[in-house]
C-alpha cells in the first residue's frame, strides 16, 4: 500500500498556515516602505533586498543609473535602512503604493557604519537572550538589526503564544539607552531570515528562491499524490514545503490534461483500468482484471469527445 493510505488518517492540519494569528504574521519582517502617489512611465524602477530579513521589494530612483549590488538608502516601516539593488525591474509592476522611493546612494560612511553594526548585533543578540532567561520568558530570539539612521535596535522572536515582554523592554532600553522594538514573527520567516539547507539538499525556497511566504495547504500535497505523512511534506519550520505551492500548478495543468485515475480504456481490445497517473515521468499505468499492469506513455492518450482513448 503506498505511503499517501498509509498516512491519511494522521491528523497533519498543524502543518498549514492558518492556525491563529501568531502563525499568520508573514512579511511581518519586512521593510515595508511607504508607497509612493504618481509615478512617471519612465521612471526606472529597481528590485531591493534588505540584507537583514533577505525581503525585497521595489523602489524608483532618478538621480542616476543604479547597478546591480549598489547600496542605497530607503525608507521602511521602522525607518530608513541599507538595501541592496538586485536589478532593474521589468514586466508587470504592482501597484504604485507598492514602490518606494530610493533617498540616496550609500556612502562610504554608510558601509562602514552598517559593518560596525554587525558586531553590535552579536552583542545585543547575546545579552537579550540572557534577560530572556532572566525574566523566564517562553519566547525564541531569531534575529537583532540596528537601524543605520535612527538609534533603534528591532528584536525579533518567535513563541507559541502572546508574550508579555513590557519588563524585558525596559531592562533593554536600560542596557542600551536608545529606542527598542520587539516583534514577534513566525516561524516560516524565521526559516527565511536565517536559511539553511532542505530536505532536497537545497537552500531553503524562502531564503534563496522567493522571499513571499505563499499560504501552503494540505490539498496542495493530496494533489500531488504526496505522501501525508508529516515528516516528509513539511519542512524544518514545521510547515509544510514551500515547494507545494511552487509546483503545485504544474500538476493542476497536467491533471486538466491527462485522464484521471479510475477511468477505464480501451487498449488492444481489452479493458483496462488507469491504476497511476505520473503527471512528471509522463507515464500512465494500466491494470487488467487479472492483475497485469502495463505502462503507456501520456502522450498516447487523447481526448475525443469527452472520452479518453489510446492512440494506435
Amino acid at each position: 500500500m503506498s505511503d499517501y493510505n498509509d498516512y491519511d488518517d494522521e491528523d497533519i492540519s498543524s502543518l498549514e498556515d492558518d492556525r491563529g494569528s501568531n502563525n499568520q504574521q508573514h512579511d511581518i519582517i519586512t521593510g515595508a516602505p511607504a508607497g509612493i502617489e504618481t509615478l512617471a512611465p519612465d521612471a526606472p524602477i529597481y528590485r531591493l533586498r534588505l540584507l537583514y530579513s533577505q525581503e525585497t521589494f521595489l523602489a524608483v530612483f532618478r538621480e542616476e543609473t543604479l547597478n546591480p549590488g549598489t547600496m542605497v538608502i530607503v525608507p521602511t516601516r521602522y525607518g530608513r535602512d541599507l538595501a541592496q539593488v538586485i536589478s532593474a525591474m521589468t514586466g508587470k509592476l504592482p501597484p504604485v503604493s507598492e514602490i518606494a522611493w530610493i533617498v540616496r546612494a550609500a556612502t562610504q560612511e554608510d558601509l562602514d557604519k552598517s559593518h560596525n553594526n554587525i558586531k553590535l548585533e552579536e552583542e545585543a543578540f547575546n545579552i537579550c537572550k540572557k534577560k530572556i532567561l532572566n525574566h523566564k520568558l517562553e519566547m525564541k530570539l531569531v534575529l537583532v538589526h540596528y537601524l543605520l539612521e535612527e538609534p533603534k535596535i528591532l528584536f525579533f522572536f518567535t513563541a507559541d503564544n502572546r508574550v508579555d515582554f513590557r519588563e524585558l523592554v525596559k531592562d533593554l532600553v536600560s542596557v542600551f539607552k536608545m529606542r527598542i522594538e520587539l516583534r514577534q514573527i513566525g516561524v516560516r520567516d524565521e526559516a527565511r531570515v536565517i536559511g539553511g539547507l532542505g530536505v532536497c539538499g537545497r537552500g531553503y525556497c524562502c531564503h534563496s528562491v522567493s522571499d513571499k511566504l505563499k499560504p501552503v495547504s494540505i490539498k496542495m500535497a493530496k494533489d500531488q499524490k504526496l505522501s501525508l505523512n508529516s515528516v516528509k511534506i513539511s519542512g524544518p519550520c514545521g510547515r509544510l514545503l514551500c515547494c507545494l505551492f511552487y509546483e503545485y500548478n504544474f500538476y493542476s495543468e497536467q491533471q486538466r490534461n491527462l485522464p484521471q485515475e479510475g477511468m477505464k480504456v480501451n487498449f488492444n481490445n481489452e479493458t483496462w483500468k488507469i491504476a497511476e497517473v505520473n503527471p512528471v515521468a509522463g507515464q500512465i499505468k494500466l491494470a487488467a482484471e487479472d492483475g497485469r499492469q502495463i505502462n503507456v506513455p501520456a502522450s498516447q492518450f487523447e481526448k475525443i469527445d469527452n472520452y479518453w482513448k489510446i492512440k494506435h
